[in-house]
């Protein structure tokens, strides 16, 4: 099967996916008796306010981190970097957590106290990673990626006093708000994060060539026309937004980033022309179904979904360790 054929074929079951995945564990209702007048009012308020616009932010969440984790593993030629490597996830955590910490309940554009915070906090992450960056000479990955592990575990420090400083309400709303979670109310946090989405695809589908070309090398991307310091700025700021976002929004639901694109580059190989849309498929398609099963599993409690998506991550792994050695041999 060639890999247009693949990528239609996931298209088709990640449609499916979204189809079906509003309808499980309700009662069984027509499509006919959600769209007429004369069908059961709460129910057709739970499917349309709270059941549609969930799965399909959560699709667009997965989406993203997918193409989060796929950018930065082509970017520093590393299989293990996942769209939180930079220190967005920490940043908007931190964020999160002062906004929990100094009470902060203003809503602007239908964003709460906490996301705004947190939203600002990934800013304030890719600021400083950004800054120290060019501190050195050109715009270094290595440098890149050290200045990232440094604001990660900065920021977690932070957020570890102001836990161990709060009260217990408050600390366990941070404690919950990181562990990612999709108890969406309504499209306002679809619409949040929409804009961040489809210009990041964009982007990220005009430069396939030049991540391909980078994935090689440096020197190779060069020696093609490739100006690398400017793309790897590019790239930097189109990811963090578009992570930011969704971290702003569903808090750091771990793990998507780092799977997915695996997985699709299974599916349809390197070449980012078709691994792009592949893991966009791939990484919504899988968000979706860990939110339906976390919502499901515990019923009528619910299971955050980032806790459902570590637990995954751990055999995945165990399997790229496994896969890694046997290719070697």
């Amino acid at each position: 099967m060639n890999n247009g054929l693949k990528i239609t074929f996931l298209g088709v079951v990640a449609l499916a996916i979204l189809f079906l995945s509003p309808f499980a564990g309700m009662q069984w209702i027509s499509l006919r008796e959600l769209s007429s007048s004369s069908g059961d009012e709460i129910t057709k308020e739970i499917f349309w306010t709270l059941r549609v616009p969930r799965v399909l932010t959560a699709f667009l969440a997965g989406s993203t981190l997918a193409l989060g984790g796929m950018t930065f593993q082509a970017l520093f030629r590393n299989p293990l970097a996942t769209p939180f490597t930079l220190g967005v996830a920490s940043g908007a955590s931190l964020g999160a957590s002062v906004a929990v910490t100094l009470g902060f309940t203003i809503s602007i554009l239908g964003i709460g106290g906490t996301s705004m915070g947190a939203f600002l906090g990934a800013l304030l992450a890719m600021s400083l990673v950004y800054g120290l960056t060019r501190l050195k000479e050109g715009f270094s990955t290595g440098t890149m990626l050290l200045s990232g592990v440094a604001i990660s575990f900065f920021f977690s420090s932070l957020i570890l006093f102001l836990q161990y400083s709060a009260d217990l309400y408050n600390a366990f709303r941070m404690l919950r708000w990181v562990m990612g979670g999709l108890g969406l109310v309504g499209y306002d946090s679809l619409f949040n994060i929409l804009p961040f989405t489809l210009s990041g695809v964009a982007i990220l589908y005009f430069l396939t060539h030049e991540l391909n070309l980078m994935l090689a090398g440096d020197d190779l991307a060069l020696s093609r026309g490739v100006d690398v310091n400017k793309v790897k700025r590019i790239l930097f700021f189109t990811v963090s937004l578009m992570v930011g976002s969704v971290v702003a929004v569903c808090g750091p639901i771990g793990f998507v980033g780092m799977m997915m694109p695996h997985i699709a580059r299974k599916l349809v190989g390197a070449d980012h022309r078709w691994l792009t849309p592949a893991t966009f498929l791939a990484g919504g398609a899988f968000l979706v179904l860990c939110d339906t099963l976390a919502r499901m599993v515990f019923a009528p409690a619910e299971l955050p979904v980032g806790i459902l998506t570590a637990f995954l991550g751990g055999p995945f792994f165990i399997w790229l360790l496994l896969r890694e050695k046997v290719d070697r041999v």
